[in-house]
């Protein structure tokens, strides 16, 4: 949602406006001109598709682009044939980075075939200057590169490739500007991503999103309340608030304003049925957070704390800035206050120097903590990063070993979590057709556990009250009531 501007009033014969969003606007009538004129010579509507890696913030920045491309004129396609690509890009870990290689090798050979088609990357692989440099000598056939920090000036972007017969680079450091009332195009018409804040300052040594994400910036409190009201009047019953560390949102406002004290503000727009958020970081997760989601009657009974290890030596390697105990006590807190709370982390395997003796004191956390789920990774190495010049004497295998020990807990302790819930009926926000099966319809339950049961399109976007009758490991199956 956006305040929708009178694109017959921009006058393009004017120099382009100094001001932001109106800048903008003005590029994005000089863009749809092109586009209009390219249609003409092709005799057909220009096509777009928007691949997205990575997070939710990520996901998010996709919806913003495929807004100004729609705006434009393009049409969205689902397929990597259309006339200009773009590639929203993570670099959390080197896998993700690969990936988005290897579908440049495949869309090169599109390009061969369809001279006029374009190719941009963006996102936070591009805030990597080795990246940039290694795009320009092996990928020179790609038409615009930006980064994580001027995402909203993807129409001024594209006028400039389409007047260009080189590549396009804009990348900024860093930024405090958030710009505000640009076009979004949403993937569900009953549920939405609301960024909060963007950035981070917890430079975690594993972690190179504070250098590609640059600083914590907080959106003013107004301006977020004012974007979730009119979601909600466009038909969205759950907003999910999202920010690296949405704990410590606000902190850096002229007017400070605390995480708990926006989510009761939140929680008063009418018509907003469901409040979810992330990511918390446990050194910020204050006790009025905790009694804020106490008493809450929309905030869905979910939490994601990442763990990362359960050593506190490795935590103190890792930057994270508080001990084994201090994690325990706060989840033992938490689960204490809101004992239905389902609660999932993140977790970290073969960080520099991590022994077996280290990972089994994180298997003590899982088994003491009791996740429902835990995303489990193997350290990947991020050059720019402290942790990448740590020396690490432990072997690929021995790390494989801890991995699979870890996961094998995980699994066993998440199955036990998610199936305490059979025989029980709570309500589900009904998503989508199953993939798999078209006579059900699948659900998720405020604790984020995901059901599926026999329904059909007509209950999509709505909330249901469902019994949940056979748990499949992380899923239920289950009937309407």
């Amino acid at each position: 949602m956006y305040n929708e501007i009178d694109l017959d009033k921009v006058d393009l014969s004017l120099e382009p406006p100094s001001e932001e969003p109106m800048r903008q606007y003005y590029f994005i009538k000089k863009a749809r001109k092109i586009v209009e004129e390219e249609s003409k010579r092709l005799g057909r509507r220009l096509t777009a598709d928007g691949e997205t890696f990575g997070c939710q913030m990520n996901a998010k920045d996709s919806e913003k682009l495929i807004g100004i491309l729609e705006n434009i004129g393009f049409e969205m396609i689902d397929d990597e044939s259309a006339d200009l690509v773009f590639y929203n890009t993570c670099t959390v870990r080197d896998n993700a980075n690969q990936r988005v290689y290897g579908r440049l090798g495949l869309v090169h050979s599109m390009k061969k075939k369809n001279p006029h088609k374009k190719i941009a990357l963006c996102g936070c692989m591009m805030q990597e200057q080795t990246v940039i440099e290694k795009i320009q000598k092996s990928y020179s056939f790609v038409d615009l590169i930006f980064g994580t920090h001027n995402i909203y000036k993807f129409a001024e972007l594209l006028v400039a490739m389409y007047s260009s017969d080189r590549m396009v680079i804009d990348i900024w450091k860093d930024t405090d500007k958030i710009v505000e009332d640009l076009p979004a195009q949403r993937k569900y018409s009953f549920k939405s991503g609301v960024n909060i804040m963007y950035g981070c300052n917890n430079f975690c040594s594993y972690c190179i999103v504070p250098y590609v994400r640059g600083r914590e910036r907080s959106r003013n409190s107004k301006d977020i309340i004012r974007e979730i009201e009119k979601l909600v009047a466009d038909g969205v019953i759950e907003v999910m608030l999202l920010g690296q560390n949405v704990n410590s949102y606000g902190k850096n406002l002229d007017e400070p304003m605390h995480f708990a004290e926006l989510l009761q503000e939140v929680e008063k727009i009418e018509g907003l049925e469901r409040i979810r958020f992330m990511t918390s970081h446990p050194k910020d997760l204050s006790d009025e957070l905790i009694q804020v989601m106490k008493h809450s009657k929309k905030i869905c009974r979910h939490l994601h704390l990442p763990l990362q290890a359960g050593s506190t030596r490795i935590l103190t390697a890792m930057n994270r800035r508080y001990t084994k105990e201090q994690y325990l006590e706060l989840a033992h807190k938490i689960r204490r206050e809101i004992p239905d709370i389902s609660i999932t982390t993140d977790i970290i395997v073969g960080f520099p120097g991590e022994t077996a003796e280290d990972v089994n004191e994180t298997i003590e956390v899982v088994k003491e903590v009791q996740y429902d789920n835990a995303f489990t990774f193997i350290y990947s190495k991020r050059t720019g990063t402290p942790a990448a010049s740590m020396p690490n004497p432990i072997t690929d295998e021995e790390i494989k070993e801890n991995f699979d020990r870890l996961l094998k807990v995980v699994q066993e302790t998440a199955r036990k979590r998610v199936g305490r819930l059979a025989g029980q009926i709570h309500s589900a926000l009904v998503e989508e057709i199953n993939e798999h099966d078209n006579t059900l319809v699948s659900g998720r339950l405020s604790n984020n556990t995901i059901v599926h049961f026999p329904g059909d399109a007509s209950l999509i976007g709505t909330i249901v009250n469902v019994k949940l009758v056979e748990a499949h490991g992380f899923y239920y199956i289950g009937e309407q009531v």
